[in-house]
């Protein structure tokens, strides 16, 4: 019995051993450090402003980074991590974290430095929302992760705060401090070399804004036999309105068609579709579900309805979110022991009501659709949303909506 687990125990050792070999060690990227991201025209002009190793555009609402990563032979898994604080702005924001790549054409620290434009678009397929498309020397922002700001976090997470302190329901035995995402970001990793720029948007309009940390954590096989694979990532679409673009109601009108091309050589074709309503008013495209439909060569590959459903999960995060009280009938056990009902007034807050893909203090996950029966040749994809409503007034309906595809070479 002893030469029994002694066997086991070195088989055990053996094992641990083995996976312990398979990876190198992690290499982590800090990219932004308590960085505000904020709306501050007199400070942050327009153009493009300086700020030691960081350059901010649209007043304050852009941050990007050059940033420098080794070079990886083996395959090596990459993940983004963002931290964030309120830093006094109390609302619910938009917010895109995304990579210039190196060596690209007209990108948007050029629009917003006023040394290029975006390229004529086709009004009658895309209207006047320049940028979202492929054009002249132009390839639409790639995004890392898509996420949404929670109401007030951090800055009002005092338990005593005299803004949040009698906001907080009794399931909530104390504000978090800061939301942190993370996401694996790996099939990205070559559109981080050579010096690319990391970017982070946040659509605030208060000079308070937010605080962000973005780190990247990239772990690598010591396996010689895992070799990197060659991936190619092919942007289709992005709506978000970082620099001189508008807000994005055209699914409201009509779909949109975006031709590409899949090469002779591409294995494993995936599509990723990233999508958030908004418009936050009694009905608008925040408040409704409604159908995303995405075709390819007119046949459908995506039919679904982005609408998250547990936005009170996320209560803790939101400790400035307005509250309303509702009157129903509430089951109980009273002092005896037995169970009664009785009418009572009951919070209900603005962060916990659902929404189109997202929820205060939520990151936002891409769908993913194999493509792998895509043959050779050109192609177009068609995203449709057709129960979406137009802007009206201060009705800001839109869909921030982004696609790529990633291919092995």
């Amino acid at each position: 019995m002893k030469r029994l687990i002694s066997i086991v125990l070195a088989l055990v050792v053996l094992l641990q051993l083995s996976m312990a070999q398979r990876t190198k060690d992690t290499i982590n990227t800090n990219i932004f450090t308590n960085t505000p991201i904020l709306f501050n025209p007199t400070d942050y002009p327009n153009g493009v402003v300086n700020r030691g190793d960081i350059i901010y555009l649209g007043n304050g609402r852009i941050a990007l980074k050059k940033i420098d990563i080794p070079s990886f032979s083996n395959f090596t898994k990459a993940e983004i991590k963002i931290s964030l604080v309120s830093n006094g702005d109390p609302w619910d924001k938009s917010g895109s974290c995304f990579v210039i790549p190196a060596g690209t054409g007209i990108n948007i620290i050029d629009i917003a430095a006023d040394r290029a434009v975006y390229p004529q678009q086709d009004t009658a397929r895309y209207e006047m929302l320049n940028g979202i498309v492929k054009g002249e020397n132009y390839n639409p922002t790639v995004e890392l992760m898509r996420f949404m700001t929670p109401f007030g976090v951090g800055h009002f997470s005092d338990d005593n705060d005299s803004t949040s302190a009698k906001r907080r329901p009794v399931y909530v035995d104390g504000w978090a401090k800061e939301v942190v995402w993370t996401q694996d970001i790996t099939d990205l990793l070559s559109l981080l070399e050579n010096g690319a720029y990391v970017g982070v948007f946040i659509d605030t309009w208060t000079p308070e804004g937010y605080v962000v940390d973005v780190e990247m954590k990239f772990t690598e096989s010591a396996l010689p036999c895992d070799p990197q694979p060659e991936i190619h990532v092919e942007s289709l679409i992005n709506t978000n309105y970082y620099i001189g673009q508008k807000h994005p109601d055209i699914f409201s009108r009509r779909d949109v068609v975006i031709p590409f091309s899949i090469p002779e050589n591409a294995k494993n074709v995936r599509l990723k579709y990233i999508a958030t309503g908004h418009g936050g008013h009694s009905g608008g495209d925040e408040f409704r579900p409604q159908k995303n439909i995405l075709s390819i060569d007119g046949e459908e590959i995506l039919n679904f309805t982005p609408w998250r459903t547990d936005c009170a999960s996320f209560r803790r995060f939101n400790p400035t979110s307005g509250v309303w009280l509702r009157t129903r009938p509430m089951a109980y056990i009273g002092r005896d022991g037995k169970r009664e009902v009785k009418e009572i007034e009951e919070p209900l807050a603005s962060s916990d009501l659902s929404r189109s893909n997202w929820c205060p203090g939520s990151d936002v996950t891409p769908e993913e659709i194999n493509l792998q029966g895509i043959n050779p040749g050109s192609h177009t994809l068609t995203i449709s949303i057709p129960e979406s409503t137009a802007i009206s007034d201060n009705k800001l309906n839109h869909w921030l909506v982004s696609a790529y595809l990633v291919w092995e070479e």
